[in-house]
């Protein structure tokens, strides 16, 4: 086995609530800018533990989600040592193969690979992001009348395969990314989503 990964997701974008890439729609902009962070609670690739370990995309989607040609900067978290980072690189890349890869086969272009700080926290469903100097979101998600998290499931576009997304919103999205080619932004209100995942492969 390549990997085996398990954790959370956290992902806030530019377009409005729900976002129509999930459901294989164009992105209400129409481009779709976002930010997703895999937290792994438990994993290991090819025999590298990366428990603990957090990975960010910072992304630019530039019409139809499963066109693809996304433009994409990678960021680890600063914890990583640097057998951690090549083994997520190589999983996130699609190096590796399985439901990753399938997910990094939309990118186009990645326009860098960093490594610096990042806050990931989830409290009673309010999820808290924050990638170094280049992200930073708050979000929640919405719920039913029972308080359930509301759910989106067998979705055409999903970034975690073989899991429900909890439908969030965003109060507050800012990306500082100009100095990657990459659209800077300031939102409040918009998109998110939050889920859990399981890779194996």
């Amino acid at each position: 086995m390549a990997y085996s990964l398990e954790g959370t997701l956290l992902e806030v974008c530019t377009c409005n609530i729900l976002c129509p890439c999930w459901v294989g729609e164009d992105p209400d902009n129409p481009t779709c800018d976002s930010v997703f962070a895999y937290h792994i609670d438990k994993g290991t690739v090819n025999g590298t533990d990366v428990t603990g370990r957090t990975l960010a995309l910072l992304v630019h989607i530039p019409g139809n989600v499963l066109k693809g040609n996304w433009k994409a900067v990678v960021v680890v978290d600063d914890k990583a040592t640097d057998a951690q980072q090549q083994a997520l690189v190589d999983v996130w890349s699609g190096k590796l193969g399985g439901p990753v890869a399938d997910l990094a086969g939309l990118v186009g272009e990645v326009v860098a690979v960093e490594k610096a700080p990042i806050t990931y926290d989830i409290q009673e469903g309010k999820g808290t992001l924050k990638v170094g100097g280049y992200a930073d979101a708050v979000m929640e998600p919405y719920r039913g009348p029972t308080g359930q998290v509301t759910t989106l499931n067998e979705s055409t576009f999903t970034t975690i395969p073989g899991a429900p997304a909890w439908v969030a919103k965003a109060s507050t999205f800012k990306r500082n990314s100009s100095q990657f080619g990459l659209a800077d932004i300031d939102l409040q209100g918009h998109n998110a989503i939050q889920g859990n995942f399981r890779f194996e492969f």
